[in-house]
């Protein structure tokens, strides 16, 4: 495992302790999660990616790229966006708002930064933003005008999928039989979110107690299988899951559009593997949720899953209102990984802290029992059970 390049950080932003002119090669990709499978360390990645979000942003940080040229703004204004601070929190350094003609730079070409000037083989190509802490507060601040209109565009997207799915949301409709039995058991739905790697960690004494079903969305898939667990279930357009994966004997579910056409299906068919086909107009996420719900699990654990406002405008609008009904829809029965490892930190179950306590009160009556004092008090306790069970005895009749 490489060593973390964060720093302590101040106001959740933290101070750049890179070099002043980072120089590497240039690696260009219009789908950021694409170009981070090709990325290496000291690479500068180029990407068009307006409102730059959580799970883009934690994907380029794995990688340590020397820098991160952004064809866009990675904060429009529309919503208080995380990414770009969690790429200053990493330092490294991010060039905004560059314009379409950076994603033209030459693959491989060397790139080096002057401040806010991105040089191509020593000439100057384009001028941008640097972003620092005080620029990405001062676009956080105005983003949050933006919330407004956002959850209008949200309240009319909600309304739209209420219509598209009513019958999968509310009845079940739709919902495709699967061999993985949920009846009764625990569903462990892994998806590649924030701190999803740290969250499936602080899982592994709830996973070892209470053997759940492991269901892997898309990339979470290759998530379980890098933790050592066995994957028991597959959902998503397989875009992002590995061979491996697929061919490790779990279910594949593929997510298709609501049509019927399924893109990923070919891809499972080519390795050998016949999946199962969910035709919905939800995230991959939510009908992973949907299905272990549907299923009968009893408790559904989420690691890396959307729980939060942000988090929800981070998916687009069309992502939100899925997300937001999908949860409505299994109520208490969705907890978040967080708060399942907050009950699981001691790594103590509940019959080893009987026992402790079982230990602890036999301490204390061997101690009282020593004295003069106690044998005294436990004399006293004595005769005041016997006139209890005389008085029991008497009033029944025994």
């Amino acid at each position: 495992m490489k060593p973390s390049r964060r720093r302590p950080t101040i106001s959740g932003l933290g101070h750049q302790h890179v070099p002043a002119e980072p120089s590497g090669p240039a690696r260009i990709g219009k789908r950021t999660k694409d170009l981070t499978k090709r990325l290496v360390e000291g690479d500068i990645a180029i990407i068009n990616h307006a409102d730059l979000d959580t799970v883009a942003a934690d994907a380029l940080v794995s990688v340590e790229p020397a820098a991160v040229l952004n064809a866009a703004k990675s904060t429009t204004g529309r919503y208080p966006n995380a990414g770009p601070g969690i790429l200053l929190e990493a330092e490294i350094p991010l060039i905004d708002d560059l314009g379409p003609g950076i994603m033209d730079i030459p693959e491989g070409a060397t790139v080096t930064l002057a401040e806010g000037t991105v040089l191509v083989n020593g000439a100057e190509f384009a001028t941008g933003v640097r972003q620092t802490a005080e620029t990405i507060a001062a676009d956080q601040t105005a983003a949050r005008d933006g919330l407004a209109a956002e959850m209008v565009a949200f309240a009319d997207n909600t309304a739209t999928y209420v219509q598209q799915e009513k019958e999968l949301l509310l009845e079940g409709i739709g919902v495709p039989d699967v061999r993985t039995k949920f009846e009764g058991r625990h569903a462990l739905v892994v998806v590649r979110g924030h701190h999803y790697k740290d969250d499936l960690a602080m899982l592994a004494p709830y996973i070892r107690e209470n053997k759940p079903i492991l269901i892997g969305v898309d990339g979470g898939a290759d998530a379980i299988l890098d933790a050592g667990y066995h994957l028991d279930m597959i959902v998503g357009d397989m875009d992002s899951v590995s061979e491996k994966a697929l061919t490790s004997g779990a279910e594949v579910v593929v997510h298709a559009y609501r049509d019927g056409k399924a893109p990923g299906a070919v891809k499972v068919r080519e390795l050998g593997v016949e999946p199962v086909i969910f035709s919905a107009a939800g995230t991959s996420e939510d009908i992973a949720m949907i299905l272990a719900d549907d299923h009968g699990a009893e408790l559904i654990v989420g690691v890396g899953t959307h729980t939060t406002l942000v988090e929800y405008l981070d998916k687009g609008r069309a992502g939100m209102a899925s997300t937001f009904l999908t949860r409505l829809r299994i109520g208490t029965k969705l907890v978040d990984a967080k708060g399942v490892s907050l009950l699981y930190r001691t790594r103590i179950s509940s019959k080893q802290l009987t026992w402790l306590s079982g230990a602890g009160i036999a301490a204390v009556i061997a101690a009282l029992w020593a004295t003069d004092i106690g044998q005294a008090f436990f004399g006293i306790i004595g005769a005041r059970l016997d006139m209890i069970g005389e008085w029991f005895t008497r009033l029944f009749g025994g």
